[in-house]
């Protein structure tokens, strides 16, 4: 059964489905690296695929810009598609000037300035974290091979563009120690947390609020390389 926002058919999705936000990027990375795959979505859009990497089999889609459409995709492939395991590999700004370009973010945890928690109706305050299982795996993927790379919260925040950027309270995030900044990470935890199921988030630190520099266009795609083969690796 296809739904408003995916035309693909039940089993046409893998166990583990890997996310960026960008469709171009999902296709880019389809073709990289699955063999034999197909595209079982492009509804509005946003691209899926299912394909296998060294024998196992993995899909990457898209999960488009902000909490809403991730919102809206991953409980599509958690509850109409039986998807076990997503996997966010997307980009995030550094808060901190002592966390460089291109390292690698693992989100342990999500703040947010979103009310997209008010939903579930819940008597507090939800503190979305990762599935234990898939942290340790990136955790200990990209201790062995040396990688720079962080563990700890980040802001998923709906706001890219404020009016009050000037007076934006990063610092505040800073003295919580919040990492960086990004879009999508708290619906995923809270979503695979209603649904019972297991998200991670690993984002590639692609420019930085605190210190104003950015990645080159040459130097994201190489460092997207290896935060894809991490999450592969973890299939």
């Amino acid at each position: 059964m296809s739904t408003p926002h995916n035309e693909a058919r039940p089993g046409d999705f893998a166990k583990t489905v890997l996310m960026p936000g960008d469709p171009l990027r999902a296709k880019t990375f389809a073709e990289r690296y699955l063999e034999n795959r197909t595209l079982v979505n492009n509804c509005r859009g946003i691209q899926g695929y299912t394909g296998f990497y060294k024998g196992k089999r993995v899909s990457i889609m898209a999960s488009g810009m902000g909490m809403p459409s991730m919102g809206i995709y991953s409980y599509e492939l958690f509850t109409v598609y039986d998807v076990d395991n997503i996997i966010r590999v997307g980009t995030a700004g550094a808060l901190s000037g002592d966390i460089p370009l291109r390292s690698l973010v693992i989100a342990a945890g999500a703040c947010t300035d979103s009310n997209f928690a008010a939903q579930y109706n819940l008597p507090g305050t939800f503190a979305p974290i990762a599935s234990y299982e898939l942290l340790k795996k990136a955790a200990d993927t990209a201790r062995e091979l040396n990688l720079p790379h962080r563990i700890g919260n980040v802001l998923s925040s709906d706001v890219f563009y404020s009016g009050l950027m000037d007076e934006y309270p990063w610092k505040k995030w800073i003295k919580m120690g919040v990492l960086a900044v990004e879009m999508e990470t708290a619906a995923l935890y809270m979503t695979a947390a209603f649904c019972g199921k297991n998200a991670l988030a690993m984002c590639t630190v692609s420019d930085s609020i605190a210190t104003g520099e950015r990645c080159t266009v040459k130097e994201r795609q190489n460092t997207f390389d290896t935060m894809m083969e991490i999450a592969l690796s973890m299939v």
